[in-house]
């Protein structure tokens, strides 16, 4: 393995960056548990539905890159990776103009359909009406930054400099809770709240842009497009665009459905426990991020590598998300109860357990994606999405018919099972992954979801926290004896002398 591939792919750096990453997302998700109760009072539960779609816009829409910020991603990593970086600035400049061209294509399309989906699709009260569609010919004109931030932080991701990404995208996060914040002493208006969102990502794509020439001064050097790089972004991003349609499409129908069919009411108690719990997953999104360009760098070396990287991950995952997800499950009503009321407790607690239990699922399905890509085959995944969508369409028109806004969250949950278990096929397709990981999985997920049902269905306070602890004791136990190998006990006892050691 040469010396570049080992220093892209080494675990330390792997490790200093996924904790960079953790950072990145858990300092936003402390100040939004203070935040979105402050911004639910002080907009009203209409007005933060329409800020909750507002949040979905401004992520949703940087599909108009094409796919082309993932492949920058992937290109960028496989040429430091062999050492070809003189093709690393007609590269990214050829994919930074396209995608700027592609971002005002994207804010002319959503600002020509904001008035339908204003005035026809959404539920959107009469009195919001006209707020509500300035608001969005604001995020229109996000459209380009969005998209032109995503191509300089791929630049980045590359380089593995994820230490300088989330020096920006942790103010970013706290900007886009406390922004609006800021903002309701002087209106309660939705055009200065989503103002603030504009402005905070404006800000943050000018620091990408200076913090990549400052990591590679070679890109000081404008170029313009060159059509021998345009051909192999386009043949990654193409088959990336399907994916940045429908899996997007997939996570935000639920919401759209529920403001179209229910109310938009009902969209904030579903969408309040689902920004909540999705951010579980801050470990495995931390990870994957690093992972990523890791992957794209080891596959064109060193395959084995890249296994034994990927059963790593799909370990970690385990470890860290099982003890919070099972906590989060136990305790979701008296959690809900404090947060936020008892009411909204009432209407959201079984939709935050249901998606808990997807969430914890999903974690795993992201291991398998990120390898299949960064081999090449970003087609696999989004033809597996291609398949997954009508039939998610249909029972979801179903479930939001019958059930409500519970019916939504078991179909969610339903496709992420389906999803994950058909991602792990692929990869151990091409990969060849070994059965009895495979089965070692799947046991340990039967295992986990069970004693998560368990927790749910528990309705005495003290009994839940003796159940808590008698689960949280013994999985400490079976982790250490069991799952950890002698490296990894080596690893965690030297960590321990080493804190010891400076106390």
């Amino acid at each position: 393995m040469s010396d570049k591939l080992e220093k892209l792919t080494s675990g330390r750096r792997i490790a200093r960056n996924v904790v960079w990453n953790l950072l990145g997302t858990a300092v936003p998700l402390l100040v939004a548990i203070v935040a979105i109760p402050v911004l639910i009072e002080g907009l009203g539960v209409a007005r933060f539905g329409v800020l909750t779609l507002a949040w979905m816009v401004v992520g949703y829409f940087s599909l108009f890159d094409l796919g082309l910020g993932r492949a920058l991603t992937k290109l960028v990593a496989e040429k430091l990776g062999r050492g070809r970086t003189n093709e690393i600035p007609a590269l990214t400049w050829t994919a930074i103009i396209l995608m700027a061209i592609l971002g005002v294509l994207g804010a002319s399309f959503l600002a020509v359909f904001s008035p339908w989906l204003v005035g026809t699709v959404l539920k959107i009260p009469s009195e919001l009406q006209y707020e509500t569609l300035t608001a969005f010919y604001l995020l229109a004109s996000s459209v380009p930054i969005v998209i032109s931030a995503t191509g300089f932080r791929g630049i980045l991701e590359a380089h593995q400099r994820f230490e300088l990404i989330n020096a920006i995208r942790i103010p970013l996060g706290i900007l886009t809770f406390l922004g609006p914040i800021v903002v309701l002493p002087f209106s309660h208006s939705l055009v200065p709240v989503v103002a603030s969102l504009v402005i905070a990502r404006l800000v943050s794509c000018f620091a990408f842009v200076v913090l990549c020439l400052h990591v590679d001064p070679s890109l000081r050097h404008l170029c313009g497009i060159h059509l021998k790089m345009v051909k192999p972004l386009i043949c990654f991003g193409g088959w990336m665009t399907v994916t940045n349609i429908v899996s997007p499409l997939m996570v935000y129908l639920d919401r759209i459905l529920i403001g179209t069919v229910i109310s938009i009411t009902a969209v904030a108690y579903y969408v309040t426990p689902y920004e909540i719990v999705t951010k579980l997953s801050i470990l495995p999104s931390a990870l994957m991020a690093v992972m990523f360009p890791a992957f794209s760098a080891a596959v064109v070396r060193d395959r084995v590598r890249a296994v034994l990287l990927f059963n790593q991950a799909i370990k970690y995952n385990f470890l860290a998300l099982f003890p919070i997800v099972l906590v989060v499950v136990t305790f979701a009503q008296e959690g809900l109860s404090l947060w936020i009321s008892s009411d909204f407790a009432t209407h959201s607690t079984s939709v935050l357990q249901l998606l808990a239990f997807g969430v914890f699922i999903n974690s795993f399905a992201r291991v398998p994606f990120g390898l299949i890509q960064s081999l090449g085959r970003p087609d696999l995944t989004a033809k597996l999405h291609l398949i997954e969508l009508p039939f998610y369409l249909l029972l979801l028109w179903f479930a939001i018919g019958a059930f409500g806004i519970i019916g939504v969250a078991i179909t969610w949950s339903i496709r992420i099972v389906f999803d994950t278990f058909s991602l792990f096929l692929i990869a151990q397709r091409l990969f060849s992954l070994g059965s009895t990981f495979s089965l070692q999985l799947v046991l340990l997920g039967c295992m986990a979801l069970c004693t998560m049902v368990l927790g749910a269905i528990i309705s005495n306070v003290v009994v839940k926290v003796g159940f808590l602890l008698l689960v949280l004791f013994s999985f400490a136990a079976f982790v250490w004896l069991v799952f950890l190998d002698v490296e990894e006990k080596n690893l965690i006892h030297d960590h321990l002398r080493a804190i010891l050691f400076r106390s």
